[in-house]
């Protein structure tokens, strides 16, 4: 009976908590994305050789599929094999676009997706793999390709072909690349993946010796390892100070392997068993570029389940939660791996994925999530639109402000009026471009009620607009205060305006 009677405590203590966490509001400020992965035509164009109108109406089709389920940013591979989805003079169109190597596709597909996601208020991260040249080495290449013009840069490793990550050449003309990029296009990130040195291939060497043996910097025979960590630094801080140089508020951000190193290796890693480690295996020490500040977000690929044996998420979470150093935490979710039919029962089940999210929020240090991929989100996971749509990300998120990169607000608009169910405001004036309003929050709040700029559920509308036209409301019509801030191209808030009051 005593029995009985906890189990029924408990599951009172259970729900009661459940029905709590369903009532808060979802964040204010929360990063949600998803990749869109080009290299062999994972999510975009779906095949190639079509049309640009195709192409178009596919793209358009993507994104209006995030902002349905509530995303604020897009992560598109613009660069999937040191290739372009844009004009470049440093590499070929990629053949993704139209089935040929180095064949221009008629447009510029990287401006489209910019224009497109930004009219949607979606941020751009623009994704790069710094080191990968081809998927098979026996694969056709432009004649302008920089294999061709550098074959001295060029690795062949597993049946691929890589740029390799001991060349200062290498690392220059990447880091060109970038600028290129960042230069001329308005992208909010740059974004690189967890492709560092490749995926070790059983019984083959990557063939790096005659470079550790010409030049081994400071690192004795026996440091191999540690040489090609030191590689990858140099890439790494390399592109971090290329992208600051030019553009100042475009971010840096690296989606690694989910983990960074086991516990039985070293004191500072995860409770984890992970075959493969980014630090033992692709050379890519993380924490480092997080502590140096060399990158401005990580966003660990943690494709696994909760209670996965030897790489748990609940315990990876928390691992890189406390491993930030005070940089942003965006966790990535596998959706490909949901399925009514797969061998692993947890990916049979409707609430996974949502309670992956629901786990993330409630970990401090943990700013958002980023899901692959994009076009996952056209097929049957199990109710996860539903979940999306209807409760999780059922209202707008921003994505979280960068103190390190500018934490000065914008100034409050001007001239806030009303006029009939208008709302009409004028930009403030700016000096520095990092602090130009680029959007305004609308808040509303009842008379007599104290606004809470803090809860979402006091959003009215973000908007690009400088006036806005109240929807019209049946029932019985109350009075409402209205104000307005400015957001800046970080998402520094501004003060609000006073406030204008209409019965609405």
């Amino acid at each position: 009976m005593h029995m009985m009677r906890n189990v029924f405590a408990l599951l009172f203590i259970l729900l009661t908590f459940s029905g709590f966490a369903q009532s808060q509001p979802a964040p204010k400020f929360e990063f949600r994305a998803a990749w869109v992965a080009t290299v062999n035509n994972i999510d975009w164009p779906s095949k190639p050789g079509l049309t640009v109108q195709q192409q178009k109406a596919e793209a358009i089709e993507l994104l209006d599929l995030l902002v349905e389920n509530g995303m604020n940013a897009v992560i598109f591979q613009v660069r999937p094999t040191a290739d372009s989805f844009y004009p470049s003079k440093l590499e070929p169109w990629s053949r993704y676009l139209t089935g040929t190597p180095g064949r221009d596709p008629g447009y510029d597909p990287l401006k489209f997706w910019i224009d497109e996601a930004h009219k949607r208020q979606l941020e751009f991260h623009a994704w790069i793999n710094p080191f990968r040249v081809a998927q098979d080495a026996n694969e056709p290449l432009s004649s302008s390709h920089i294999a061709f013009k550098h074959p001295e840069w060029i690795v062949k490793y597993g049946g691929k072909l890589y740029f390799n990550p001991a060349l200062e050449e290498t690392r220059q003309f990447i880091a060109g690349v970038v600028k290129d990029i960042v230069l001329h296009y308005d992208v909010d990130a740059i974004h690189c993946d967890d492709y560092f040195y490749p995926y070790p291939v059983a019984g083959e060497a990557f063939p790096d010796d005659i470079q550790f043996a010409t030049n081994p910097y400071h690192f004795g025979a026996d440091q191999l390892e540690d040489w090609r960590r030191h590689n990858v630094d140099l890439t790494i801080q390399l592109l971090g100070k290329t992208i600051k140089a030019t553009k100042p508020w475009v971010k840096f951000g690296i989606s690694p392997f989910g983990v960074w190193r086991n516990i039985d290796k070293d004191a500072r890693g995860s409770m984890t068993r992970a075959g493969v480690t980014n630090y033992d295996d692709l050379y890519a020490d993380i924490l480092k570029w997080l502590q140096y500040g060399w990158i401005d977000y990580v966003t660990p690929q943690l494709y696994w389940q909760i209670g996965h044996p030897a790489a748990n998420y609940i315990t990876l979470i928390d691992w890189w939660s406390k491993n930030a150093f005070n940089r942003d935490v965006y966790i990535g979710h596998g959706l490909y791996r949901i399925d009514a039919k797969s061998s692993t029962p947890e990916w049979t089940q409707a609430g996974q994925m949502p309670e992956q999210i629901r786990l993330t929020r409630q970990t401090p240090g943990i700013q958002g999530s980023v899901f692959f991929s994009a076009k996952q989100l056209k097929r049957n996971l199990l109710g996860l639109q539903d979940s999306l749509q209807n409760n999780l990300y059922a209202t707008q998120a921003l994505v979280p402000p960068m103190p390190w990169i500018d934490f000065m607000p914008p100034k409050t608009p001007v001239n806030f009026r009303k006029s009939g169910r208008k709302l009409i405001w004028e930009k403030s004036d700016f000096s520095n471009p990092m602090d130009e309003p680029r959007r305004y929050i609308v808040y509303k709040n009842k008379v007599g009620e104290q606004l809470n700029e803090a809860d979402v559920r006091s959003i009215y509308m973000i908007t690009e607009d400088t006036e806005i036209k109240l929807a019209r409301r049946k029932g019985k019509k109350e009075r409402y205060e209205f104000r307005v801030t400015a957001l800046d191209r970080m998402n520094n808030e501004g003060k609000a305006t006073k406030p204008e009051v209409i019965k609405w």
